[in-house]
């Protein structure tokens, strides 16, 4: 599939897409404080930079874009058709990043949770910021982590 835009206005496209406050962070943090929950943003000294750090609870939650980080299974986990070679090896980096980034945080003993862009979807979003709300009051114990949704949203397309 031929791109409908140049090359230069795609570059200015892709780089005016933040790395915060986007819709899916910002309902998950209305949600978090309507519930009586107090966090900062973006906490640069925690590995990965996790988008929301719950210190009170030293929980640490990711809200990731299913394209960008790569949501298994789900829909919107859609493969660019352009330059597909250099996509893969940043989706591959991206996912790479997160693993460690998550594995770093549990070693220094945070729970770690993941809510998928689609997860926050019509009919999804209060069922999963529910389970965010539980596994946020979780003892430390019992879990180090979650990924809501556990299983995707939209189904794979074939």
């Amino acid at each position: 599939m031929v791109d409908v835009v140049s090359p230069d206005v795609r570059s200015r496209m892709m780089a005016a897409i933040g790395r915060r406050d986007t819709k899916p962070e910002i309902v998950v943090r209305q949600a978090l404080h309507a519930g009586g929950f107090r966090f900062r943003l973006d906490v640069r000294a925690l590995p990965g930079s996790p988008d929301i750090v719950l210190t009170k609870w030293r929980t640490a939650i990711f809200v990731h874009g299913c394209f960008w980080h790569r949501h298994s299974g789900c829909a919107r986990t859609t493969t660019v058709s352009t330059r597909p070679e250099f996509w893969q090896r940043k989706f591959d980096a991206n996912v790479a990043r997160d693993a460690r980034a998550q594995q770093a945080l549990k070693e220094a003993g945070w729970k770690v949770a993941v809510v998928w862009e689609c997860a926050l979807g019509k009919g999804a979003a209060e069922q999963s910021l529910r389970s965010l709300a539980d596994f946020i009051r979780t003892p430390e114990t019992a879990l180090k982590r979650i990924e809501i949704p556990a299983i995707p949203v939209f189904p794979a397309r074939s």
